[in-house]
């Protein structure tokens, strides 16, 4: 099975190495290169209707799975324990929906965090 190195960071270097994780807590991201080799820039925003990470002194999972739909590849995968677990791709339909449902989970939580 495929895994992820991890490197806690405050910036992002300006060369993403293939194979790591990188985890800035102080701006709230996450990047890495895919993970099907395309050499694409995959960044993961850490908030409560994004992306939640879990550190448990030697692995870090990122939650929910990462959907590439804008990359040609559209590569579909969860980051559990530092190991890659590819996911099945989605079709166009269930891409809009779950772009669709995104919205409306973030629109629910920020609305909520005004009262």
């Amino acid at each position: 099975m495929k895994t992820l190195k991890y490197r806690f960071v405050e910036f992002i270097p300006e060369n993403v190495e293939e194979g790591i994780l990188y985890i800035s807590i102080e701006y709230c991201t996450a990047i890495h290169k895919c993970v099907c080799g395309c050499g694409q820039e995959v960044v993961t925003p850490l908030s409560p209707t994004d992306w939640a990470l879990i550190f448990d002194g030697e692995s870090v999972s990122l939650n929910p799975s990462i959907g590439n739909w804008g990359f040609k590849c559209q590569s579909h995968y969860w980051i559990t324990k530092n190991q890659i677990r590819y996911a099945g791709k989605w079709t166009k339909k269930r891409i809009e929906s779950g772009r669709k449902a995104d919205v409306k989970r973030k629109i629910k939580f920020y609305n909520n965090a005004k009262t």
